[in-house]
């Protein structure tokens, strides 16, 4: 446990340098707040709250953040604070395109600078929807000023003809039936009416779940925020406590570094392992620990994942939907099951210890939340694989996929990219069968560009004609938390840059075998050299701009596609104040 320090006094704060002091250019910071209808006895010697909100019109995770800001800043005046709500990239996951992760690092550059350049002592961070949440969370602790997050929460149950629908894991599972001819044009409109009933992210354990997840066991959000469904009122009112708190923070000068340690990261690879998580975790988890000066590697995921099973029945993994696992206990009832696995006197936002904020819940229903006895899956939510085509490792949600495909061998299918795929995968005439491995390259950091959610390659039309519904599946890109299948992914170094992947040849053997955390492309090493001294580079995906800067200096996915120039031991100082 962290030793309290000294409350702060007024002239500690950061912004005094802006308002308190008796100069020219603190008359000039003055003068424009009263511009603004403020009197200098509500911004000055007050802790100044920065609420940065991701809210946006084209966010449906986000639709009621600009209603939540409002809740934030009555609890901040309440605890005799300031607020400034600033506004931040939204990364809308359903409309950005190629994709939102190319845009995560841009989100956390924004919140590091929005923190640093203003004149502010804390900030509580507004997001949910999938990079939101590491994008705020990776900023804020590189500038490492008193911090809280608030998720946005999940949607409501979807629903069509009584049955409940998970965004994601329902779509991409009536997607294939559509196509094979099971259901209707009529039936996929009422499903798509259906699916998303309200605001909010993903109301099954998607990236969004679990990186709020994440967040709460790494002891960033208030106890129980994770859980909460958007529209519940129970929403609002924590917003307006995480608003009290970050005040509280403020004088009592917390930050997330005080809060980010060795210990609270393997609480948060615990709880995500149990959930069924995200493959996504690992990268984001990755770079938010690195910012923090953690060095997290693949293999402590692996670690934890074999001694953690999945206890959490819930979509895509299980039955159940978040609002289930709300009224099931949330995710401080689901800590009490892994009491026994997770570190508990590791402090939190609330100020108090994670075993303390936990100390009282409790499940109310055991078939959603189960017991590590009676789990879902025996092992955690994500296995590691490494071999010859993957030197940096790949990973794959086992939970998630057929059984027969955790130990497999077939002939490899190889797609260049994405739009090579997209033209061959529904041709009556494709050579596949359904030991047939799918192998999609350039769709990695720099090849994507940005590592696409293109890791659930769709199943060969003629192929689900018959019935098949998994096949075993690799490639360099990501997946959405909300898929599912027998998809490796993240493959280490990506082919884009030479990595073995862009060497893989249509016929190759590959061999998985989950158990034993092994692949491999049954390829000399004599003909692999052959093949990479015939290889050439693909021209750069962009030629300016930010998608240059992000290719030249992404990391690969086993490092957590940061910037190279944003991990920890650059300084991140305070402007002068001129």
């Amino acid at each position: 446990m962290a030793e309290k320090k000294p409350l702060k006094r007024p002239e500690d704060l950061r912004s005094h340098r802006w308002f308190g002091v008796n100069d020219l250019r603190s008359f000039a910071h003055r003068a424009r707040m009263k511009q603004m209808g403020y009197a200098r006895e509500e911004f000055s010697g007050r802790p100044v709250i920065a609420i940065v909100n991701t809210w946006s019109d084209i966010n449906p995770c986000h639709a009621h953040l600009r209603e939540r800001a409002e809740d934030v800043k009555r609890g901040i005046l309440q605890a005799g604070g300031f607020p400034l709500e600033l506004p931040a990239m939204s990364l809308a996951e359903p409309f950005v395109k190629p994709t939102t992760m190319l845009y995560r690092n841009f989100l956390a550059m924004e919140t590091e600078e929005l923190l640093r350049s203003h004149p502010v002592d804390g900030a509580v961070l507004l997001g949910g929807c999938d990079k939101t949440t590491p994008g705020l969370l990776m900023g804020a602790i590189s500038m490492n000023l008193p911090a809280i997050f608030v998720p946005a929460g999940p949607m409501l149950n979807g629903n069509w003809e009584g049955r409940p629908l998970g965004m994601g894991s329902d779509t991409w599972k009536y997607w294939n039936e559509l196509r094979a001819g099971k259901i209707t044009e009529q039936d996929w409109e009422e499903i798509e009416n259906g699916i998303a009933p309200s605001h909010g992210h993903c109301q099954v354990m998607g990236t969004a779940s679990t990186m709020t997840a994440i967040a709460e066991a790494l002891g960033m959000t208030l106890t129980g925020a994770s859980s909460i469904p958007a529209p519940d009122s129970n929403h609002p009112r924590m917003c307006a406590s995480a608003g009290r708190r970050s005040v509280e923070m403020v004088w009592q000068d917390q930050k997330p570094r005080d809060i980010m340690s060795t210990e609270s990261v393997d609480n948060a690879i615990t709880v995500h392992m149990a959930l069924g998580g995200s493959t996504n975790a690992i990268i984001h988890l990755i770079a938010m620990a690195r910012r923090a000066g953690i060095d997290l590697t693949l293999s402590r995921f692996d670690e934890i994942s074999r001694r953690t099973p999945v206890i959490a029945n819930l979509r895509p993994a299980g039955e159940f939907l978040m609002e289930d696992f709300y009224y099931a206990g949330g995710l401080p009832a689901f800590m009490t099951c892994l009491r026994d696995l997770l570190t508990l006197t590791c402090m939190t936002v609330t100020g108090k210890t994670l075993g303390e904020n936990i100390a009282r819940a409790k499940v109310h229903n055991p078939d959603i939340i189960r017991t590590l006895e009676n789990s879902i899956y025996a092992e955690g939510a994500t296995a590691v694989l490494q071999g010859n085509l993957a030197p940096g490792g790949c990973v794959m949600k086992p939970a998630a996929a057929e059984a027969k495909f955790l130990i497999h061998r077939g002939p490899a299918l190889v797609f260049r990219d994405y739009n090579h795929m997209a033209a061959e995968i529904d041709r009556d005439d494709l050579d596949v069968t359904e030991d047939t491995v799918l192998v999609l390259q350039n769709a990695g950091p720099q090849g994507g560009p940005g590592m696409p959610e293109w890791g659930m390659l769709p199943i060969p039309k003629k192929l689900l004609a018959k019935g098949v519904r998994d096949m075993l599946r690799i490639s360099d890109s990501r997946m959405s938390g909300t898929s599912y299948g027998a998809c490796i992914l993240h493959v280490a170094p990506e082919s884009f840059t030479g990595g073995p992947l862009a060497l893989v040849e249509t016929g190759d053997m590959i061999e998985t075998d989950v158990a034993n955390r092994r692949i491999h492309l049954d390829v000399s090493d004599e003909q692999l050299n052959q093949r990479r001294r015939r290889w050439s580079a693909l021209p750069p995906r962009y030629e300016r701009g930010y998608g240059k800067l992000f290719s030249n200096h992404v990391s690969q996915a086993d490092k957590g596609c940061d910037f190279d120039f944003l991990e920890d031991g650059f300084p991140t100082p305070d402007p002068e104040i001129h």
